[in-house]
């Protein structure tokens, strides 16, 4: 098992409809504005942009994500990463009850030394870490859903 290696799979449903949803996923710069946890994007150009994400261990992932694949019709967003971590993240937004079900798939593996280093003995923090990250996203995207 290669113990820098990660799959994460998130599922978020929310009351707006999935259009809605889509629209303020695929602003990847404005992420900062409603997910505590993305300090800061930079874009580079229409297709990509530097991320800064911090949650709650102290140290800073610095990614560069480019726009893979982009079909509102059927509600998927999906972009590589470079960087700390590399591998792929995708959003797929369908119609679930009276609104969204916005499901995250991430692969990665770890690039960042001191994460390698204590890829073992840190793995459960690691992903802890990972899941209170995802939890205040989701809570920042709903309230930012409420007051559009």
């Amino acid at each position: 098992m290669d113990w820098s290696h990660y799959r994460f799979v998130s599922i978020w449903d929310l009351s707006a409809p999935p259009a809605a949803v889509y629209e303020l996923l695929e602003r990847v710069e404005h992420y900062p504005q409603w997910w505590p946890q993305f300090r800061e994007v930079t874009p580079v150009d229409d297709a990509s942009g530097i991320t800064r994400i911090r949650s709650l261990l102290p140290y800073d992932l610095v990614m560069t994500v480019r726009a893979r694949h982009r079909d509102p019709g059927s509600g998927i967003l999906e972009v590589t990463l470079t960087g700390h971590l590399e591998g792929w993240a995708r959003w797929t937004v369908t119609p679930h009850g009276a609104g969204s079900r916005a499901t995250y798939e991430q692969e990665v593996d770890v690039r960042r030394r001191l994460m390698r280093v204590l890829a073992v003995p840190g793995r459960a923090v690691f992903r802890a870490n990972h899941a209170l990250m995802m939890r205040a996203g989701r809570r920042g995207l709903a309230a930012r859903l409420e007051a559009v």
